[in-house]
């Protein structure tokens, strides 16, 4: 049996909150079942699967026999985007109270992201053919809609993650804070310098009301073609938020990209040689995603 490595051991309970297997309309490099086969070779904890398309919890609940006896748990949530019917409070209370442990406020159909395709940003095409739409979390007068708030109960009383999804950076302050006056503990901004349009000053607001900062490995994987930066980026974010207020995730799955153990293992390798302390890395892969998705 080969022997362990040092950035192995650093890893070993990792829980990976952006995990994008199938299921799904866009060409995915594996399911669900074979994403908690390739965590369980480094000892990952945890994984959330995510889907811009469908609620991911009874995909999970399909494959429950496949998943038994991988020491990987696999966990779901719903993503508020068109395809559920937008900021739909029925299937949100249908996914938390089938075991969900996530929603995302609108990735894909979120006004960023649809200016972001507009403009030329790349993004896979889908294996069939969808009718895109925007949706949006306000009302015509700039309030949040009061379905917004129905959903934020759902939140709290499933104890659930609330992520931002890809809302421009505004929406996700006014979002958080609502969330934060209703209760909800478990808040994460993925990829703030990719279509949230923020950056740390702002990011820090954000932590303030309790959010933590998720950043991607293949936002900055040197194996990943449309990776944004390098390692020695995500270390400048890391030092200026703060690691107990990070999380670091994959965001793989997607056709022709690594796996992301691989992933995990070559940017986090990177970030102990740049200087972040082990203990620090252990906590933004481990303990905070950990804390995030329930599993204190």
């Amino acid at each position: 049996m080969p022997a362990t490595t040092a950035i192995e051991r650093v890893l070993r309970g990792l829980v990976d909150l952006h995990c994008h297997s199938g299921p799904n309309p866009l060409p995915r490099r594996f399911d669900h079942v074979e994403a908690a086969r390739d965590g369980a070779r480094l000892g990952m904890r945890a994984l959330l699967a995510k889907s811009h398309h469908h609620n991911t919890v009874m995909d999970i609940l399909a494959m429950r026999e496949r998943l038994s006896g991988l020491s990987t748990e696999v966990y779901g949530g719903i993503a508020l985007n068109q395809w559920v019917g937008g900021i739909n409070p029925y299937a949100v209370e249908l996914c938390l109270r089938m075991g969900g442990r996530c929603v995302w406020f609108p990735t894909v159909s979120s006004s960023a992201h649809v200016a972001h395709h507009n403009a030329g940003g790349g993004f896979p095409n889908p294996t069939i053919p969808l009718s895109t739409a925007q949706t949006d979390i306000r009302d015509d007068k700039g309030e949040l809609l009061p379905e917004v708030y129905r959903v934020l109960d759902l939140i709290v009383e499933a104890g659930a993650l609330l992520s931002a999804g890809h809302l421009p950076v505004d929406d996700v302050l006014t979002l958080f804070t609502a969330a934060t006056e209703r209760g909800v503990r478990r808040m994460v901004v993925s990829h703030p310098n990719f279509l949230i349009g923020s950056d740390a000053a702002r990011c820090r607001e954000l932590t303030a009301l309790g959010a933590y900062i998720e950043h991607e490995t293949s936002m900055y994987d040197p194996e990943v073609a449309q990776a944004r930066g390098g390692p020695d980026m995500l270390m400048r974010w890391i030092e200026d938020v703060g690691p107990e207020h990070t999380v670091l995730a994959s965001d793989l799955g997607q056709r022709g990209r690594p796996m992301p153990v691989d992933s995990f293992l070559r940017v986090g390798g990177a970030l102990l040689d740049l200087g972040l302390p082990e203990k620090d890395l252990r906590m933004i892969v481990r303990d905070n995603p950990a804390f995030l998705l329930g599993l204190e």
